[in-house]
């Protein structure tokens, strides 16, 4: 199985779910600004790498983990979903592929901080804004990977798309503990 977080830029929020996913941020506290900071791609991709398939490692489970910026195109996805099926109907074997929507779960101060950072190059005022955007959404992020790992588990769709709007910021209802 293949799993593929996607969101606009690739180097933000599906970089996190990422992160989570393969245990490389904690999930049982709000991650440090330095632990936000070494994820592998955070902050450092580029207009020039959206479309690509970036590899992060494998799970627990052995499954592939991937993450791609689609930019503001819409049919990137259904387009890639329909290639799929093309050459699975052409006799290709093709492992089962889940594609996550990641930017329901971005809040305000990581848009702002990624256009800062990433559009004008301005990472003083950036980056403390990604930080805080990362950190107000970590819950958010891994419910969201949590779900994707639930629906991996039982679909029975060779590829399935999760649009994640039910993660959606304002729609977010905090936990209780």
């Amino acid at each position: 199985m293949l799993y593929i977080y996607n969101c606009f830029a690739g180097t933000h929020s599906s970089a996190l779910a990422a992160a989570y996913h393969l245990d490389k941020l904690p999930k049982d506290r709000e991650p440090t600004k330095d632990e936000i900071l070494e994820i592998d791609i955070f902050n450092k991709l580029t207009p020039g790498d959206f479309g690509r398939f970036i590899y992060h490692g494998k799970d627990e489970n052995g499954h592939k983990v991937y993450t791609v910026g689609r930019g503001k195109s819409t049919a990137v996805i259904p387009a890639l979903h329909s290639f799929i099926s093309l050459l699975q109907d052409d006799g290709k074997d093709i492992d089962r592929i889940v594609f996550s929507n990641c930017s329901p779960t971005v809040p305000v101060a990581m848009t702002f901080g990624g256009l800062f950072s990433r559009r004008f190059g301005i990472d003083f005022i950036g980056v403390p804004l990604l930080i805080k955007g990362a950190k107000q959404a970590h819950r958010t992020v891994i419910q969201l990977v949590e779900h994707t790992k639930a629906i991996a588990t039982t679909t029975d769709n060779h590829i399935e798309i999760l649009e994640n709007e039910k993660f959606k910021v304002s729609t977010i209802k905090p936990d209780v503990k």
